[in-house]
């Protein structure tokens, strides 16, 4: 579990847009595209995605090419080298972020491909089943922006609240439209939601905050995000690159490969279910 927990706390650090985070700058001027060479040139997060990457590695090289990973500790400038066109693609953010940074930037990045997602959890706290819900339970759920509305989205999906029509990832507890059961939501900072599974029927937690607490993800949540959720086709980590060099070979041979049945196992096999590969 050590290992586990260690591999998974850069985890929320893709889930949640830090204020500041758009700041710096980077190379203006466009350099050629390098992705129809050999090699390809991709700026990364270190966990999950440089350690994706680096067994993919095998597979791009059957294919005939050389995949360099450089691994990133910020969120700036894995987008910046790519804008430069430095790197030929990045791996480390979801579309939210993409779409602020554009914004916020002016840059011209896009989607090459889909790759994975990060799940969000109902785990037990004294109750150890969601069939056990009663009148005037307390759940306690993330209480920043992005996270709140994915635990209240994750909840609607299991039809423990309802929302108002278009809620959705701007959720908040004013939202709720139907309480069957009269749940009181607790809201609390990220952290310290685990931190009250012995006071809350349940917790609703992110992969890593979900392994600090000793829970398996893959065995012991209630329930979690599904592939065709709203939360996970919104949160997808993606493949980026710089606007015209999505249909280029070596960016297409690049997301084959993590789509591939061999990646989508070695995801789920390693990370106990806090990564999952995303499907279309």
């Amino acid at each position: 579990m050590k290992k586990t927990f260690k591999k998974l706390l850069a985890l929320t650090l893709t889930g949640v847009l830090v204020a500041g985070a758009l700041s710096g700058c980077g190379k203006k001027e466009d350099k050629d595209s390098k992705t129809n060479s050999k090699t390809i040139t991709i700026a990364a997060s270190a966990t999950p995605h440089a350690e994706i990457l680096e067994y993919a590695k095998t597979a791009l090289k059957e294919k005939g090419y050389d995949l360099q990973v450089t691994v990133f500790d910020d969120y700036v400038k894995p987008n910046e080298v790519v804008e430069s066109g430095e790197f030929d693609a990045n791996y480390f953010q979801h579309v939210p972020y993409l779409e602020s940074f554009n914004k916020e930037k002016g840059t011209h990045l896009v989607v090459a491909g889909k790759i994975h997602y990060e799940p969000f959890g109902i785990y037990p706290g004294t109750k150890k089943s969601l069939d056990e819900i009663a009148d005037g339970d307390s759940i306690a759920v993330p209480n920043d922006t992005t996270n709140e509305a994915r635990a209240l989205l994750l909840l609607q999906d299991n039809g423990i609240i309802k929302l108002k029509d278009g809620a959705g990832i701007n959720a908040t507890v004013n939202d709720i439209e139907e309480n069957p059961h009269n749940v009181e939501i607790v809201e609390l900072e990220a952290a310290q939601v685990a931190r009250v599974v012995n006071e809350t029927a349940y917790v609703v937690l992110n992969g890593n905050y979900a392994l600090a607490a000793g829970f398996s993800v893959g065995k012991d949540a209630l329930a979690y995000e599904q592939n065709d959720s709203e939360a996970a086709k919104t949160y997808v980590n993606v493949i980026a690159v710089k606007e015209g060099n999505e249909n280029n070979e070596a960016i297409k041979a690049l997301v084959d490969v993590l789509k591939s049945d061999d990646v989508k196992n070695y995801i789920k096999e390693t990370y106990d279910g806090a990564v999952l590969p995303y499907e279309e």
